[in-house]
């Protein structure tokens, strides 16, 4: 479980422990399963009831023996746990003020401009009354523990991949290859004794794996890991067709937009898109009766407009309520300063659902589902990858249906029971972002 403590107030949240539990273990069939080869477990609250078919594998044959006949090989995977090795806050408040001084005054007063007194003291009332509770929670328990003087100094680096191979830059080429059939536009179905798949198959087309292991696939030259029970399309945001092709229609959609910000246009991270772009995302065509919609939203308060004043009422969502994610060091400290009016140590979803003719609430009339809270807090350790969101399945599990169909756009991971696209969707599912464990393990 992803959930360590739940009050009143929100969650704290381990997710490393979520990502743990997926169990990433390669296998391949090679008859009935014995004791040694017994197929890995996937957390059932992580699935939904029906599940897609299928998944190839493009890593090598499993090794033969005597006449030929195949045997059972795996190899598990553990994601890095110093990916969230937070120990102290990314900046102090001494250290912060330093930065304001010498690169943020411009910055610092155009965010005044648009966040009042008001707006910032009640966001900051929120934030901790809810999250000091469930650290003090943490603290107890000790899943949370004090910064010791040995954490005061500088640890080692972490090393991260090289971006050798750039998905949205690969997506961008795709565009241009040759445009397939309706038949090979179809999901791509591979059953669990596939060897291979070309990399053609894995762009612009639904990719499904109902496997009872992870699969290892080569794109590029780079490996990826991609877990049980998990769905990926891998297009530019002007391909989604095949997505829609699918028929599906989900019960929650998850929302990353890359939102147009100073520093974004500074780093050259990524492309962001402006609102009428996002507007025309075909949320409304994948939506379910009653879905529930949630968007994640950078602390500017013109995108929080937008996201409740227009881009919602165009897709027939209707109450929004808003949400935060306070992240934490592995002591319990805000990563930054709560007041800083420059960095955040928070982000902001906001949470509404599809609506017909008649809306009321944010109450499911079909399954008689408890209505969304109007503030939630979800508090946790965050990855160093940047914008590698928390898990929201289990904080959301008891505002949906048991057997909800999961979809997150502008993903850059995937997770068992979900549907996930983007230009980047396989980003962290990187072989070099796990760790072979030993046999045995």
């Amino acid at each position: 479980m992803a959930v360590v403590h739940q009050l009143s107030s929100g969650w704290l949240l381990d997710h490393l422990s979520f990502l743990t539990k997926i169990n990433y273990q390669l296998g391949q069939p090679g008859g009935p399963w014995g004791s040694e080869s017994e197929p890995p477990a996937v957390p059932s609250d992580s699935l939904p009831a029906e599940s897609p078919r299928a998944l190839a594998d493009s890593s090598s044959k499993p090794p033969t023996v005597g006449g030929g006949s195949c045997q059972t090989f795996t190899q598990k995977y553990t994601f890095r746990a110093e990916l969230f090795n937070i120990t102290k806050p990314y900046i102090t408040p001494a250290a912060h003020q330093e930065y304001q001084q010498r690169d943020g005054k411009h910055d610092l007063e155009e965010d005044k401009k648009e966040n009042s007194v008001s707006v910032i003291g009640k966001i900051r009332e929120l934030i901790l009354d809810g999250s000091l509770q469930l650290i003090q929670e943490g603290l107890k328990s000790g899943f949370l523990n004090p910064r010791s003087e040995k954490q005061d100094g500088r640890g080692e680096p972490v090393t991260l991949p090289a971006d050798t191979c750039s998905l949205s830059g690969l997506c961008t080429m795709a565009k241009h290859l040759p445009s397939l059939n309706e038949t090979e536009l179809q999901t791509l179905h591979l059953m669990e004794d596939d060897l291979s798949v070309t990399e053609k198959d894995l762009f612009s087309r639904l990719v499904e794996n109902s496997s009872r292991f992870t699969k290892m696939i080569t794109l590029m030259g780079q490996k990826y890991l991609l877990p049980p029970k998990s769905s990926f399309l891998l297009s530019d945001i002007s391909y989604m067709q095949p997505l829609l092709n699918s028929r599906k229609t989900f019960d929650v959609i998850v929302i990353d937009p890359p939102w147009k910000n100073k520093s974004v246009k500074r780093s050259h991270r990524y492309s962001y898109l402006s609102p009428s772009e996002i507007k025309q995302i075909p949320v409304p065509e994948l939506a379910a009766p009653n879905c529930l919609v949630v968007t994640w939203v950078t602390n500017r308060q013109k995108h929080l407009r937008f996201v409740k004043e227009e881009l919602y009422p165009s897709w027939s969502v209707g109450m929004a309520v808003e949400w935060h994610w306070v992240k934490i060091t592995s002591s319990g400290e805000f990563v930054f300063p709560l007041d800083s009016p420059h960095k955040k140590p928070y982000e902001v979803l906001l949470l509404g659902r599809t609506q017909g003719k008649t809306a009321s609430s944010l109450r499911n009339a079909d399954g008689g589902l408890p209505p969304i809270p109007h503030h939630r807090v979800i508090v946790s350790v965050p990855c160093v990858l940047h914008s590698h969101k928390p898990p929201l399945a289990e904080v959301l599990k008891d505002y949906i249906k048991p057997d909800a169909q999961c979809l997150e756009l502008f993903a850059r991971n995937l997770q068992p029971g979900w549907t996930s696209w983007g230009n980047e969707v396989l980003k962290f599912q990187h072989v070099d972002y796990f760790i072979a464990l030993p046999p045995g393990c």
